[in-house]
């Protein structure tokens, strides 16, 4: 049987341009969290580098075997015995980089990986331009984590924008959903806490998000805001944008009794779409 509770925390970064740093920054909240009894510890989509030029960041960046970053957060869930969620590492996949997640079990073993699959190719109001697929591989499959509480669905930041992502990872058997983020400022201030509300609320599951916050050595803006939410939808931990953590424990039974509270994943139907009206009107008249 699962246990019925356990702390989580997040950690919310603002990682710069240099990977040793961003890792040693994160292995000390992570003893930090383990300290004040956190068993699972969740750090940001792109904790080990946040680098806008496509040439510096290929400079830094390393395939998973090499990286220094997985190395120390492997070491570090070791020598705490936490389960420890690394939102995401940018790593050398061929000519490109994958933004791949992974979740480290107590003994210090990656027991799950993940590579985002929906890729951030935006053009912003305020001016800023995205291109993700210029530089990254995008995954082609949804991935969920034993954990010793349950199961964790992997997501990383832009696939929040996505419900059926996780209704698909509720009904394979997640409790538990994480969106580990580098969301820009804007799109945060405007769309971050109604997006891991609402995810939480349809699939009835807890979301549990770290995030990168502030400005960084690169320019950009980062919203921040490492958050729990539980699957009736109330906030429980909300960070500001300044690095540091935010912890809540999970009380595993809110997911069932959300779930039987409103049964939406139990009662969810296939359908067909039919356009009705004005195009049945001209083809009568013709």
């Amino acid at each position: 049987m699962p246990a019925p509770s356990f702390v989580a925390a997040c950690v919310t970064m603002r990682s710069g341009r240099d990977p040793l740093a961003n890792r040693d920054a994160a292995v000390a909240m992570i003893r930090e969290a383990a300290g004040r009894g956190a068993s699972f510890v969740q750090t940001p989509e792109m904790t080990s580098l946040v680098e806008r030029s496509r040439a510096s960041l290929f400079e830094n960046v390393r395939p998973e075997e090499s990286d220094p970053t997985l190395a120390g957060l492997r070491d570090v869930a070791r020598e705490t015995g936490t389960v420890v969620h690394v939102g995401s590492l940018a790593v050398r996949n061929g000519d490109k980089v994958a933004n791949r997640a992974f979740v480290i079990d107590r003994d210090g073993a990656v027991i799950a990986r993940y590579d985002k699959l929906h890729l951030f190719d935006v053009d912003l109001p305020n001016g800023e331009s995205w291109r993700e697929s210029a530089t990254y591989t995008g995954g082609d499959k949804a991935v969920l984590a034993e954990l010793p509480w349950g199961m964790l669905g992997i997501t990383i930041c832009y696939d929040v924008r996505f419900p059926a992502l996780y209704r698909a990872l509720a009904d394979a058997g997640a409790a538990f959903l994480s969106a580990p983020a580098c969301f820009t400022r804007q799109t945060g201030e405007a769309h971050w806490h109604v997006l891991h509300r609402a995810r939480a609320i349809e699939t009835g599951s807890f979301m549990i998000s770290a995030a990168q916050g502030g400005t960084h050595e690169d320019g950009r803006e980062t919203f921040g805001h490492s958050i729990i939410v539980d699957p009736w939808g109330r906030v429980l931990a909300d960070s500001s944008d300044e690095p540091g953590m935010v912890m809540a424990t999970i009380d595993t039974g809110l997911v069932a009794e959300a779930r039987s509270r409103i049964p939406a994943l139990r009662h969810g139907r296939p359908f067909t779409i039919d356009v009705q009206g004005a195009v049945q009107r001209l083809a009568a008249a013709e």
